[in-house]
């Protein structure tokens, strides 16, 4: 499934419009959260249930039957996507937290299925047919959608960020651009000092995008707090602030994107560390420098391009992958502070380095030592004796 973006644009009317049924999505979906509270277990409250249940929400609001349908089904499957993640996480036992679903108080999205919207004969406004009174808003944005199919457009969001309305179409197929083969075969350890080492020795510096506009974001967010609680300059300060932030994590999305295009299209093999980024970011002393990496971020893109251009991409357990020789395998234990890997044998390596041959090696002993092999996607690797990490896929 791939996803095309267009800004929206429409009247203040049509606006406020949105901003109703993304109201009404966030109630919809709050009932069907409180539906399952309140019920024993033994009715055994499942998606179904909720689906039912959205149609007599339909009945009991009338503002929920100004929704499409089909959205209001939508929003009550967000409900059970929250109750079946806490299922999932009771049943793996994963430690701490559940993640127990709660009240929704920031919802900023609308999604409509295959009907209660319309485009345009020329691709460029889409109109909402439901009585929420959205009507026909502009389409603005560089996606070229005319090259698919109407059928294949399953779904339709409408999202409200700080710099204004986007709408999202959701589209079931899957796009291949198969690049020719380089031979070329590479491991990636990623980092704080630089974004990623490589095993040819390349090293990325971090952008450090949120460190670098940190204090134009604090001077923003002192504004907000000089402004009267309720006031309109209050909620442009907020605006401001939030636009900020906005930017930032297009910066981390767009470079993370162009980094993996690149890596994947000039490799056939990429390993990267199968790193729980969950975990790390509990330092409290890196977790901020963690979060502005964004490694978790690179590691979709390249799954992504991995699968687009034909190439293979293997995640690999990270256990040892700095302590031990890339030249002869011994273990050579060094503090964080120690940068530079040197070994009984000779071999002397920035540790990072060192680290991305670690991850290198063992990506190829997970495909069976083939370099020419033809396998494409994904797999998943780990150190001898060491426990199966299990890879997102």
């Amino acid at each position: 499934m791939i996803v095309l973006e267009y800004k929206v644009k429409g009247k203040l009317e049509q606006y406020k419009a949105i901003a109703q049924a993304i109201r009404t999505t966030q109630f919809i979906r709050n009932k069907a959260i409180r539906y399952w509270i309140d019920h024993s277990r033994e009715l055994k409250i499942d998606k179904f249930a909720l689906n039912r249940y959205s149609t007599t929400l339909r009945k009991e609001f009338s503002f929920v039957n100004d929704l499409n349908s089909m959205a209001v089904q939508s929003a009550a499957e967000r409900g059970w996507i929250a109750i079946s993640r806490f299922y999932d996480n009771c049943k793996k036992k994963i430690s701490g937290k559940k993640g127990y679903p709660k009240f929704q108080k920031d919802c900023r999205s609308v999604e409509y299925k295959t009907t209660g919207w319309k485009l345009h004969p020329t691709k460029r406004q889409v109109t909402f047919t439901d009585k929420n009174g959205i009507g026909k808003l502009k389409l603005q944005g560089k996606w070229d959608i005319h090259t698919y199919n109407l059928k294949d457009i399953k779904r339709v969001r409408l999202i409200r960020r700080a710099d204004g309305y986007y709408c999202q179409f959701c589209l079931g197929i899957t796009i291949t651009d198969v690049q020719p083969k380089t031979g070329n075969e590479i491991g990636i350890d990623v980092g704080i000092e630089s974004f990623y080492t490589d095993s040819n020795g390349h090293q990325e510096p971090n952008p450090k995008f949120l460190r670098k506009a940190e204090t134009s974001i604090k001077k923003s967010q002192r504004q907000i707090y000089k402004k009267v609680k309720g006031s309109s300059s209050r909620r442009r300060a907020r605006k401001i602030y939030a636009k900020k932030h906005l930017k930032v994590s297009r910066q981390r999305n767009e470079h993370a994107k162009r980094l993996a295009s690149n890596v994947c299209k000039s490799n056939d093999l990429v390993a990267y560390e199968d790193l729980s980024v969950r975990n790390l970011v509990k330092n409290h002393c890196l977790a901020q420098s963690i979060s502005d990496a964004s490694w978790y971020l690179f590691r979709e893109w390249i799954e992504y391009f991995a699968a687009k251009f034909d190439k293979l991409a293997i995640p690999v357990a990270p256990h040892f992958t700095s302590q031990r020789c890339s030249n002869c395998g011994a273990i050579v234990k060094k503090s964080l502070s120690t940068h530079t890997h040197i070994c009984n044998c000779g071999c002397e390596l920035h540790r990072d380095t060192n680290a991305a041959k670690n991850i290198l090696n063992l990506a190829k002993q997970a495909r069976g030592g083939h370099p020419q092999s033809n396998a494409n996607g994904l797999e998943t690797s780990t150190l001898l004796g060491e426990t199966l990490v299990a890879a997102r896929i």
